[in-house]
């Protein structure tokens, strides 16, 4: 019996991996048999992601400590990784913030600070991979982390950077996909809608969140955990081969209406 996921082998390098989307996607990839390479800002927490993921999936796992607004810290961690690992085949930009406040209030800080984690930060792991690991091997799986509000505005949250951000991860993710395309590197970016974690439960499950569902949403409800991770298990593995330059909104079919 084949099975299309198999990643056995591979090195994943996931970033924003100390909570929440990032360790469940690094989750599911280890379970396919890849090595994972957690990324964040926090050491004790993707430490202790490393170990937990190393003990359940019984692949080899380490964390390192990068804040990826810094170019040269990237390039050394991607000289670290190269090292020790000698490839790295899957990038999941998952790293990202967000400052919710009304357009008219939002800082300049504010404002590049956003773009700044979210785009330019995504860019900068994706350049410094593919130009150390993956061009060289003529292969490469890159998913970029955008959002359903890279696609579409809100009236229920004020975020115009995060939009603007998030919709610039969403047409650089088309542009490195032109253009890598090439070298056997496919690049697709998932954009996640509102989805349960330890920080959102109280939100999404307050009366106004929970009545928002019903009226925005088709499925009428939030993302649960693990409905995340087939998708970037798809866009991850060898089977997504003619897959390349896709946006795939996993959002309950909130952008369709």
């Amino acid at each position: 019996m084949k099975n299309y996921f198999d990643l056995t082998g591979q090195v994943a390098v996931v970033t924003g991996c100390s909570t929440g989307l990032g360790v469940q996607m690094a989750k599911a990839l280890a379970n396919q048999g890849a090595k994972i390479v957690a990324i964040a800002r926090r050491k004790e927490l993707i430490d202790a992601v490393a170990k937990e993921i190393a003990d359940t999936y019984k692949v080899e796992a380490v964390g390192i400590q990068c804040d990826i607004t810094d170019t040269d810290r990237v390039n050394t961690v991607v000289d670290e990784i190269m090292a020790k690992f000698g490839r790295i085949d899957i990038l999941i930009n998952n790293a990202g913030t967000g400052a919710v406040a009304p357009a008219e209030d939002i800082t300049d800080d504010q404002f590049y600070n956003e773009i700044n984690i979210d785009m330019f930060g995504s860019f900068r792991m994706a350049r410094a991979i593919a130009k150390k690991a993956m061009i060289p091997a003529k292969y490469g799986r890159i998913i970029n982390i955008a959002s359903m509000y890279g696609l579409v505005g809100n009236k229920v949250a004020p975020c115009s950077p995060y939009h603007a951000a998030k919709g610039g991860v969403v047409n650089m993710t088309r542009g490195l996909a032109s253009e890598w395309g090439k070298y056997g590197i496919n690049v697709n970016a998932i954009c996640p809608g509102y989805f349960y974690s330890p920080l959102t439960k109280e939100t999404l499950d307050s009366d106004f969140f929970q009545q928002n569902a019903q009226t925005m949403i088709p499925l009428s409800r939030y993302g649960n955990e693990g409905e995340l991770d087939t998708a970037a298990l798809f866009l991850a593995s060898p089977a997504s081969s003619y897959v390349t330059g896709v946006i795939l909104p996993v959002d309950g079919g909130y952008t369709a209406m």
